[in-house]
């Protein structure tokens, strides 16, 4: 899995994550996916394939780390150009904390510097910035600027761009089951209370919508540890190109795959159109009644 996202460049300068333009054909084929009524509320994404990327270059990983970052700019843009609402980037797992020492130095610097350079592009933009994690673990001065980012973009309502930092599904939900029991024992809540809902209410994405698409990169079939919980009904996307080759044609050819799917929850397709025509009525309805 890619360990980074957002992390800042090695001698290049101060990027621009929204202020670059994106080109006319990317906007093209954006705005035709854009006037579809399904368009994923919530975006989750598995970075896989900057250190293949490098590899197969013959360059140095963090390399394609720095490579990576071009794709997280123009994805963003993207998800703010056609109404994405929220949008997770798995950026550092807790199993890539086994990684060898002098990596894992680097890309922690690397996620300060562009902290440091690009929070204020996302504020400017619209962009709010939140992380989910285990954010304890993370260098002191990573913490710091975490926390910065997050103050400052906090009241931003464009885009929510959700970091996955120090990140591990399992130990996520370890930590809601021990809240849980906790609050059992102290009388806050009873056993009867618990449901789906309830454990949802205690995850680390308690105010954030369950992905409607998750994407991967990188050819890999698995989910690695990832929002376990949920993805459970997450429409799901894999395709062979490396990040750092994963350009806005990959990226709305997702969403053009997402909007071809039928998401049934359970139910049959005759339910589906049903309730379908069922909401058309209520439209159309509502739409006579305030016209009266």
């Amino acid at each position: 899995m890619s360990a980074v996202i957002l992390v800042g460049q090695i001698k290049i300068k101060k990027s621009k994550i929204l202020k670059r333009k994106l080109s006319e054909n990317a906007k093209k084929y954006a705005d035709s996916l854009k006037d579809k009524i399904q368009i994923p509320r919530h975006v989750a994404i598995i970075m896989d394939g900057n250190g293949r990327w490098a590899a197969k270059k013959g360059l140095p990983r963090v390399i394609g780390h720095k490579n990576g970052v071009e794709t997280v700019r123009e994805i963003v843009e993207l998800c703010a150009h056609i109404g994405v609402e929220y949008l997770t980037l798995y950026t550092f797992s807790t199993e890539n904390w086994n990684r060898p020492q002098e990596e894992v130095s680097t890309l922690m610097r690397l996620i300060v510097k562009s902290l440091q350079n690009e929070t204020n592009e996302l504020h400017q933009n619209g962009v709010r910035l939140t992380t989910i994690g285990d954010m304890s673990q993370l260098p002191e001065v990573v913490q710091n600027e975490l926390r910065e980012a997050v103050k400052k973009t906090e009241n931003n309502k464009r885009l929510t761009l959700n970091l996955a930092l120090s990140y591990s599904g399992r130990t996520e939900l370890t930590h809601a089951v021990q809240n849980i029991c906790r609050d059992v024992e102290e009388g806050k809540i009873s056993k009867s209370d618990i449901s789906e809902k309830l454990i949802s209410n205690y995850l680390y994405t308690s105010n954030i919508p369950d992905p409607d698409l998750m994407i991967r990169s990188g050819g890999e079939f698995r989910v690695s540890n990832f929002l376990l919980w949920q993805i459970a009904y997450s429409e799901i996307f894999i395709t062979d190109v490396l990040w750092p080759d994963f350009d806005y044609k990959e990226f709305l050819k997702a969403i053009e795959d997402y909007q071809k799917r039928e998401r049934r929850f359970g139910l049959i397709s005759e339910q589906i159109k049903n309730e379908q025509e069922n909401n058309k009525k209520t439209k159309k309805l509502s739409k006579h009644v305030v016209e009266l």
